[in-house]
């Protein structure tokens, strides 16, 4: 895992994934896309977020995440990110 690139957290069959996975790629912004049904590493992850309850779409940016976020949330999220790190 790289600390620097995004990450989302979801499943093939989730709207709302989907949703978010197709606005980072028509946006060009680089992440790992997890499938937290078939990767227990990635579903670990989530859980430990969340209590240990899996809820996705989970975004995770260094050491901030985000639940569900809806696209402006998800904007606004990875600019407060750049902002702190410059």
């Amino acid at each position: 895992m790289n600390k620097n690139k995004l990450e989302l957290y979801g499943t093939g069959w989730c709207p709302k994934s989907a949703i978010l996975r197709n606005f980072l790629q028509s946006e060009w912004i680089e992440f790992t896309d997890y499938n937290v049904e078939t990767d227990s590493d990635a579903e670990q992850r989530v859980k430990n977020l969340y209590e240990g309850k899996l809820k996705f779409p989970t975004i995770i940016l260094g050491n901030k995440h985000l639940k569900n976020p809806s696209i402006p949330e998800l904007k606004n999220f990875i600019a407060n990110y750049h902002n702190k790190e410059s």
